[in-house]
């Protein structure tokens, strides 16, 4: 069943920003490439060769990409570029990742050396980012020769964490501003207020693939704080086996179940514990599929409960204020890339050993 969902949700996708280059599609992109590495299936290849070759224009240039937007999220779907070209040989894909590069090189930092999540979000640090940047960088790093990127993006994770963890509940806020500038940060701390679970489950995948890239001598200064993380994600569990949208508080009006944050935790649980970041003593997986995947009034099947969207600061007239109310009031969807793309990578592990990155 799930591979023909898979199958017809590749076969219907349609680009995310009407095919402009961007992080959704780049997850739909990493979720083939597991599905294929773990399957062997070409089928998955072919989808992914398809989807990524029609946003590489001459040049080359992506498709309705601007660096100067310095946005973060852009430099995700690098990482099925650099696969591309492992996996083909072709110039093409290696030449196209040599434009994230560039944009990496001139991003701007906070004043401790974090990437801004977005030209527009000056002097922030969202958690959302140490995924986007960090495994391409550090792969890219690895197969340019640049042993500075990597340790400059181990650097900037640990720095990143060391002012957005919460000590009192162990779990890491969405996001920080250095400059305590914006509203929605804590004066003190400069903390957004709540711990929003798909803001985690960007987190815990970035730890267990920088993990799976350096290797654990390299990561040996974010191996406590990883461990430490992925054992309160364990707590939190629901007996459901899903967790919760605001992850830490069951008793909160309106919260719920959300499968995208969920497909995200078991990607990264099962991965950590082949890396030996957690003992994990049950399967994450089938508990998930059986309740997110649902048959549809139509036919066929959607995975549903998704948060279609959350962030902080104004967007769109509405100005979100990062507390643990607002959370419970954006849209569930269903069949979004954001939920569905995580949970092939959580199949693709459960199914079968995958190459260590």
């Amino acid at each position: 069943m799930l591979s023909a969902y898979f199958q017809s949700y590749v076969d219907r996708y349609s680009a995310y920003k009407g095919g402009a280059w961007c992080y959704e599609d780049g997850c739909l992109y990493r979720g083939l490439e597991l599905l294929y590495k773990a399957t062997g299936e070409e089928a998955w290849l072919h989808g992914l060769k398809t989807m990524l070759d029609a946003q590489i224009l001459d040049g080359p240039t992506l498709k309705s990409y601007s660096a100067s937007d310095y946005n973060i999220d852009n430099i995700q779907p690098g990482r099925s570029l650099l696969f591309m070209h492992k996996h083909t040989g072709t110039q093409k894909y290696l030449d196209a990742t040599h434009i994230l590069a560039a944009q990496l090189e001139n991003h701007p930092r906070t004043v401790s050396g974090v990437y801004w999540h977005k030209q527009r979000y000056p002097w922030q640090n969202w958690l959302d980012g140490l995924y986007m940047a960090h495994p391409f960088q550090i792969e890219y790093g690895q197969i340019t020769g640049n042993p500075a990127m990597v340790e400059d993006s181990l650097r900037q994770i640990s720095t990143a964490l060391e002012v957005m963890i919460d000590l009192k509940t162990g779990l890491y806020a969405h996001a920080y501003d250095e400059a305590r500038a914006q509203k929605w940060a804590d004066p003190a701390t400069g903390r957004s207020a709540a711990h929003w679970a798909r803001a985690l489950g960007w987190l815990a995948m970035s730890l267990v693939d920088v993990a799976s890239l350096v290797g654990p001598a390299q990561f040996q200064p974010l191996e406590t704080r990883s461990k430490q993380l992925f054992e309160q994600i364990l707590r939190l569990r629901l007996e459901s086996g899903l967790w919760l949208q605001v992850i830490d508080q069951p008793d909160l009006c309106g919260n719920y179940a959300e499968t995208s944050a969920s497909a995200m935790f078991a990607y990264a649980l099962q991965r950590a514990s082949s890396l030996g970041l957690v003992a994990l003593p049950m399967d994450v997986v089938t508990p998930l599929v059986s309740h997110c995947i649902q048959p549809k009034a139509t036919g066929g099947f959607e995975m549903v409960d998704i948060c279609e969207v959350a962030g902080l600061g104004e967007f769109e007239g509405r100005y979100r204020d990062g507390s643990a109310a607002y959370y419970t009031t954006e849209a569930r969807v269903s069949d979004d890339v954001k939920g569905v793309a995580p949970l092939m990578m959580a199949v693709a592990v459960h199914q079968g050993a995958l190459t260590p990155a």
